[in-house]
This record gives structure tokens, sequence and C-alpha cells, in this order.
């Protein structure tokens, strides 16, 4: 994750606290819901909350930053799983951990909508990256003659979403859902010949 852009860079010790009151608050938010007390971030990373405010002045400006990260690195996987993987089996592998994102933090994505313009920057860069990983993968998949081609990305999105809200008291459902879901935007048997 990046620190923000300011006037001059972060020295060494500043920009490693940052990052570790990102990585220690999305860890608590994921365990704690949104409503974490910021004091408690603090503590788990080992700073005082003098530090934690200098870098976020107030908890929406926490919770906007990792969702931002969150996204980012959802973003990211899929480029990675395209990397290892045959399209479609990086599609599968890639909804799967959507899914797994949705079911534990849309607490946090709630809370940021709520109060954030949807026109936000974050939110752009959030809508641009996640909608970028989703037509790679989709498309790429497409490609291979597997995945059916009437899908588009903003469907592979609502259908991850949908599994994660739907199987959020009960995540054992999930991977039904799951499968049913790929079986769904499979290309037929009788479509290939």
């Amino acid at each position: 994750m990046e620190a923000p852009p300011t006037a001059k860079p972060m020295r060494a010790d500043a920009r490693r606290n940052y990052e570790r009151i990102v990585s220690t608050a999305q860890a608590a938010f994921a365990e704690l819901g949104p409503e974490a007390a910021l004091e408690e971030i603090a503590r788990r990373a080992g700073i005082g909350i003098g530090t934690l405010y200098r870098h976020f002045p107030h908890r929406e400006a926490l919770i906007e930053t990792v969702y931002r990260s969150n996204i980012e690195q959802l973003s990211q996987r899929a480029h990675e799983l395209l990397e290892s993987n045959t399209p479609t089996t990086a599609l599968e592998l890639w909804l799967r951990e959507q899914v797994n994102w949705v079911m534990a933090n849309r607490s946090l994505a709630t809370t940021l909508k709520a109060g954030m313009d949807h026109d936000s920057p974050t939110f752009t860069l959030c809508r641009t990256a996640i909608n970028a990983a989703a037509t790679a993968l989709l498309e790429g998949a497409q490609s291979e003659g597997t995945i059916r081609t009437d899908i588009e990305p903003r469907d592979l999105l609502r259908l991850g979403h949908g599994i994660g809200v739907a199987c959020e008291t009960t995540p054992e459902a999930a991977e039904r859902l799951l499968a049913v879901t790929m079986d769904g935007m499979r290309v037929s048997a009788k479509a290939r010949n």
C-alpha cells in the first residue's frame, strides 16, 4: 500500500508507522468491524494514539485508506492469478477471493459508502481497479471459450458480491453457491459443438 502523496516524502520511520497502522486497522476492522476503537488499533500497532492521528486525523480517513488498500490488493490478486493459472481457473479462484472479502469486509464498505460521495477519488480509483480486474479475468476466460460471452465484468462483480452477502451468516454455503455460479457461467457442451 502506498502512503498518500504529501508535500515532502515521508521519513522511513513515518512510512513504517503508516503501513503498520493500515495493516493493523485492516485486521482490526475485519475482526471488530469499522467501529473498532482507534486506541485499540494504535495499541495493536505498537504506536501512540497521537501517531495514528498524525496520519489519520479521523476514523473516516483510516477506513477510506483501508478500503482502498483492500480493493487494490483484491484487484492485483486477479492479475497474479492470471499469471499462474488458466484464465477460467483464475476467474474461479478470484471469484472465491472476492466472496470471502465481501463476507469479511461488507460492514467496512457499507460504512464508507454511507459517508462518502460516490464520485470521490477513492471510489473512482476503486471502481476503476476492480472493473479492470474483472474485465481481465472475464475476457481471458471468454477467449478460452469456456465462459459464456453474454456475461459482463459488472455481472461477475455482482455475482461475487451477492454470494458474499447471502453467505455472511452461513459461510459454509459459499462453496456450493460458487459451484452453481461457475456452472451457470460455463459454455454448455451443446453450445461448444
